[in-house]
């Protein structure tokens, strides 16, 4: 184990996570379909994608919780598959669901981790301690955990991932179910322990989440990678500016919303029940929009013209869009 950890602590690659290929197929269902990708070491990726696109698939496979069907992957220059256990001891995984004893303390979960990778009983409380802290949770130590509320345990999930220390950290969706004050407080754990030497990979529903965070966002949709890029280069691929319209009566969104593309030449989303997000180059067409819009008698209750967002980003490159009668998601 000692000769372990000093490995550890001597990982200098560049990349932290390099994966070419990766195929993952259950049944007849090719879950992952070629992803590949490369995180840089002290830096922060973000994943995104619809449910059911692939992440948490993606995720098992990169933490050695899944044997791929084919590709490669290396962690830190470490094989998955032919240097397991050293891989395994680079990571830590925190996933959609708590990984946590409910019959423990949140004292009596971080030590008995602790031992499971290799302290001593003095050593694994004293990082117990050092972690409830950082945490947020020393007041609660002793506290059963069925007296924890949702972001308790989000937060004591995240501190038992890292009681030994890993390089590399693997975050799935960590931010579900919080309320908005403790999201906060999350974010601002994930880039102290970048600023520590930790790399992350964090997957998630929230864009704005992946906006504030990561430095390279990788968006995977239906097994594939559909772009991987910076959030602001994300931005420009969809656009200069985007036309932002609430429709006054949402029984008129999708006449609104054929107009517009018309208009604009351009793939419509719905982003709410009323409300239309289109591309827009050519501010000189606003008014062709609005007129044609008044003429058709079509109110409008909001217009904005704005910078691009990752909403529309996500929306162009997954097609998760408006819906049509069926509640199929989709471009209009």
């Amino acid at each position: 184990m000692e000769n372990t950890r000093r490995k550890i602590e001597g990982t200098h690659a560049k990349m932290a996570v390099e994966a070419q290929g990766l195929v993952k197929t259950f049944g007849s269902n090719k879950a992952v379909d070629g992803v590949s990708l490369s995180i840089p070491t002290g830096s922060i990726c973000g994943v995104l994608g619809p449910n059911g696109a692939g992440k948490t698939t993606t995720i098992n496979m990169l933490a050695t919780l899944s044997k791929p069907d084919a590709g490669t992957v290396k962690i830190f220059g470490y094989d998955i598959l032919r240097e397991t256990q050293m891989v395994r001891q680079l990571i830590g995984l925190t996933g959609q669901y708590a990984s946590i004893d409910e019959d423990l303390t949140a004292m009596e979960n971080l030590t008995i981790f602790g031992r499971l990778y290799g302290y001593s009983r003095k050593e694994s409380k004293r990082k117990a301690n050092e972690l409830l802290e950082e945490f947020g949770l020393s007041d609660v130590a002793s506290r059963a955990l069925s007296k924890f509320s949702g972001g308790m345990r989000r937060r004591l999930d995240l501190a038992v991932s890292l009681i030994h220390q890993p390089p590399l950290i693997f975050l799935d969706e960590p931010t579900t179910g919080l309320d908005p004050r403790t999201r906060t407080q999350m974010w601002q754990t994930i880039r102290k322990l970048v600023k520590n030497g930790s790399t992350v990979l964090l997957t998630t529903q929230y864009l704005d989440e992946a906006d504030q965070l990561a430095d390279n966002i990788v968006v995977i949709d239906k097994g594939r990678v559909v772009a991987n890029d910076t959030s602001d280069g994300l931005k420009r691929s969809v656009g200069s500016s985007s036309l932002h319209l609430t429709i006054k009566d949402a029984d008129n969104t999708a006449g609104a919303a054929q107009i517009v593309g018309r208009i604009l030449g351009a793939k419509v989303y719905l982003s709410e029940a009323s409300k239309l997000i289109a591309p827009i180059d050519n501010t000189d067409k606003l008014a062709d929009v609005l007129n044609m819009l008044k003429d058709a008698g079509i109110e409008l209750s909001g217009v904005n013209i704005l910078e691009p967002t990752l909403d529309e980003v996500f929306f162009a490159l997954t097609g998760e869009g408006a819906k049509d009668k069926k509640g199929k998601k989709e471009g209009i």
